[in-house]
């Protein structure tokens, strides 16, 4: 039976008499288990089982604890549990009150409220101040919903109070598109559970006990509905030094305040963990409780056997580190799919990623796209791969997917034109063509146009005069062909004078150097940073776009770099382009966010750029305690093993990191940590003394 496998502090907290129940549950210390012990007392109590609720933050989990209760009860005792997410039980109450509810996602309904906000003319109103994009303010409001109570402009202006000026059209957006909503039946997600709770209000769903998994990430709006719902018993399940999502409304003060909020409440602690070694506990702990403690808590060590101490892993380049760990993981014992690399940004995959790739090591990416999978990336190699193999259409197919007016149809007819006109050699065909005495490329075909599959009349090139063309492009019969376009035909001359640079090299890394630095590339990439810029209204945001064309170009840079290591452009290709099945096939190491591993356990962990302004990462930051608690989810996914990494500096950016503070707190590096303004404050009082 369930209770029979817990532990005496599990045990006590399982069975613990109805009320106000919450149970601090630390990292590896059987969370899981005690809530379905929980459950299955509960079951065991005589309580009917459609009056338990059970609240996760995944469905996922949810399902996982009905599994492990139906190896102990029937299907149907335990089927009639209510259990699933905020968001999907409120669902299910609401279309019973409200057959018609339509759901609708954020896109849907951004582009509703958009359509509300530009009927405003902000442009007549003479402002002090730029008021806020559409997009800004659906976000803000739908943040705000999660995150409080009181009216919007309320909240808003505490944030914003230059904006009041603007807070009566705000609010008049707001309401329009409350009315829209109601008048189309649709909901958010947040209208789920607002709306539920506007309902409970009025009446009462009643249960026995309300149990909740993931106490520590409820926002606001959700603590209100629970308290909404009133039941006889509630049992709360987390860990306040797991709460990491605050920038997404979490609210830590909900699990901190439980024992004031609810008088004669009952607070447990799991300490005993079994996941993890003890000096990687030890390390945790040493790190944590830098953090104030709203509950005394340590972890106690749950597992023996043979321990490895955290290891510090310090570079000199941050591709250096990259490169290092794939190799590092490619000579352990363990397999891939038991090794996780931890970062706390997305940017920090990328190297990693393409250094396991390099090594043919599989790996696999939760969330995010793959570096290989990018756009900027799979153009460049597929330049290469038709370098390596000109005879590869369906590389020179993806290359002209990005000519305006030239779909795959026509890209293919180009390709057997060049064929065609270089008898047999692509780059004879698109450098320097044969027009004498060539067959037709097909004989049952137009006559007078003869080298095109196509029925069309043969076009001219004098369409294209004025676009001062190379002569050798001008010359092209490609331009003849009757479907090409006048930016058909500047793609092509890029193209070509890439071909015309590239046709003697061999080099990999030049290779890359030179196609990155063509107006071929070069316009591919003003297009990926437009689109990535572009708002849902059309237009371009500058600042948006500055940023995906830096992401773009780092990601170029860190391609170059792979390329260095290879003389042979075909190795280099075969490396980063054949055998990547395995990615696909999701098996293989785990590159995860910090948020992505939480949940999750490895016997073998790599956490990355532990250097300040990447781990803390300042600027995304919402506080360093929510850092702290970052770093502290990190290394405790590790079971076995534990290795933590930084570079000194980043030879493309040209900067130079600072050991992470974490590091310091850890006791893996000497000496006390300085921030880096305290730093330059210092250096300027010394500069100024000195003078």
């Amino acid at each position: 039976m369930p209770l029979s496998t817990l532990n005496e502090e599990q045990l006590s907290a399982a069975t613990a008499p109805f009320g106000h129940n919450l149970i601090i549950a630390s990292a590896g210390t059987g969370k899981t288990s005690t809530i379905v012990g929980r459950i299955a007392h509960l079951l065991h109590s005589g309580v009917e089982p459609s009056r338990i609720l059970l609240l996760t933050f995944t469905n996922k989990a949810a399902g996982e604890m009905i599994a492990r209760l139906e190896r102990y009860f029937p299907k149907d005792v335990v089927g009639r549990i209510e259990s699933g997410t905020f968001h999907a039980v409120s669902y299910r109450w609401l279309k019973t009150l409200h057959p018609n509810l339509a759901l609708k996602q954020p896109s849907e309904l951004k582009t509703l409220f958009r359509s509300i906000y530009e009927k405003r003319n902000f442009e007549r109103m003479n402002l002090p101040v730029n008021p806020f994009s559409a997009i800004f303010l659906y976000e803000q409001y739908s943040l705000y919903q999660n995150a409080s109570l009181e009216g919007f402009d309320v909240w808003f202006l505490q944030k914003y109070p230059e904006h009041e000026v603007l807070m009566d059209a705000y609010m008049g957006i707001i309401e329009d598109f409350e009315k829209e909503k109601e008048l189309y039946g649709f909901a958010s997600f947040n209208d789920l559970l607002l709306r539920i709770k506007a309902h409970l209000e009025k009446e009462r769903i009643p249960f026995d006990e309300v149990l909740v998994d993931e106490y520590q990430d409820t926002n606001t709006l959700q603590s209100a509905l629970i308290d909404a719902l009133k039941p006889k018993s509630l049992f709360c399940v987390g860990d306040y030094d797991q709460s990491i999502y605050a920038f997404n409304g979490a609210n830590i003060e909900n699990i901190a305040t439980f024992a004031k909020r609810y008088p004669g409440a009952a607070v447990f602690t799991l300490k005993t963990n079994y996941r993890s070694t003890a000096p990687i506990l030890s390390l945790a702990n040493r790190v944590i409780e830098k953090n104030e403690r709203i509950y005394p808590k340590k972890l106690e060590v749950g597992r023996h056997g043979k321990q490895h101490p955290p290891k510090l892993l310090i570079y000199n380049d941050l591709f250096e580190q990259y490169q290092a760990i794939a190799h590092s993981i490619k000579h352990t014992h363990v397999p891939n799919d038991d090794i996780a690399v931890i970062f706390r940004n997305n940017a920090s995959a990328d190297g990693i990623e393409a250094s396991l790739r390099e090594l043919g090591i599989s790996c696999k990416r939760k969330g995010g796209t793959s570096f290989f999978d990018a756009k900027e990336i799979k153009f460049l190699l597929d330049l290469t791969s038709l370098l390596v193999n000109p005879k590869d259409m369906m590389a020179f197919i993806h290359i002209f997917e990005y000519a305006s007016g030239v779909g795959s149809a026509l890209a293919k007819e180009m390709f057997q034109c060049f064929i065609h006109f270089g008898k047999g050699s692509f780059m004879q065909g698109v450098l320097y063509p044969l027009t004498q005495d060539l067959p037709k490329l097909n004989p049952n075909k137009n006559v007078q146009l003869g080298l095109f599959d196509d029925d069309f009349e043969i076009g001219s090139a004098a369409r294209f005069g004025h676009l001062d063309l190379p002569k050798a492009v001008y010359a092209h019969p490609l331009l003849k062909h009757p479907k090409i376009t006048q930016d058909g035909v500047k793609f092509f001359a890029q193209f070509h004078a890439l071909m015309l640079t590239l046709k003697d090299i061999s080099q990999p890394s030049e290779v890359l150097s030179k196609a990155i630095a063509s107006r071929l590339y070069q316009g591919v990439v003003e297009m990926l940073s437009k689109q990535r810029g572009r708002l849902k209204n059309g237009e371009i945001d500058e600042e948006k776009k500055r940023v995906a064309k830096e992401r773009i170009d780092r990601k170029a840079r860190l391609l170059l770099d792979l390329s260095r290591g290879y003389k042979e452009l075909g190795r280099f290709v075969n490396a980063m382009v054949l055998g990547g099945g395995e990615l696909s096939e999701g098996e293989g190491v785990n590159l995860l966010t910090v948020h992505a591993s939480k949940g999750l356990e490895f016997p073998e962990v790599y956490v990355v750029d532990l250097v300040d302004g990447r781990f803390p990462n300042r600027k995304m930051m919402s506080s360093i305690e929510e850092e702290r608690r970052l770093f502290y989810v990190a290394v405790t996914r590790a079971k076995d093993k534990l290795y933590l990494s930084l570079a000194k500096y980043d030879k493309v950016k040209k900067v130079e990191y600072q050991p992470s503070q974490f590091l310091y707190e850890a006791g893996l590096i000497k000496g006390e940590f300085v921030e880096p303004e305290a730093k330059s404050r210092k250096s300027k009082a010394v500069k100024e003394k000195a003078l």
